[in-house]
């Protein structure tokens, strides 16, 4: 009995700490360009934030590279919508996809990442 308990701790454990922490980071790279006057850098640090807010709240169902897995493959979404139209697929929903995984700032950031995808 005391090793299944133990086993159910340390594979909760593992599993909380693969999923868990970093979520602030992802805003990170925007924040340090702000006001810094360098307009090149700001477009990088924006996909790179977007890129991990999708990370961290999309990739699980969409895969990491967009390849698709329980939800559909976004390769190349940004031929079928643009940014207005994947970031109200984010904020309302579709199909199987819960709304509001991602809102306002962070939803546009992500619907704006991926409509480059053609």
């Amino acid at each position: 009995m005391k090793k299944k308990l133990l086993a159910l701790f340390m594979g909760s454990a593992l599993i909380l700490g693969a999923c868990g922490g970093g979520g602030d980071t992802a805003k990170e790279p925007a924040d340090n360009n702000a006001g810094n006057g360098d307009q090149t850098a700001a477009p990088a640090a924006d996909n790179a934030a977007a890129e991990g807010l999708f990370a961290q709240s999309c990739a699980s169902c969409h895969g990491q590279n967009l390849e698709g897995g329980v939800g559909p493959d976004l390769t190349k979404v940004g031929s079928k919508l643009d940014a207005a139209g994947i970031e109200g697929v984010i904020t309302n929903g579709q199909g199987a996809m819960p709304a509001g995984l991602l809102q306002g700032d962070d939803a546009k950031a992500v619907a704006e990442w991926l409509a480059t995808h053609k």
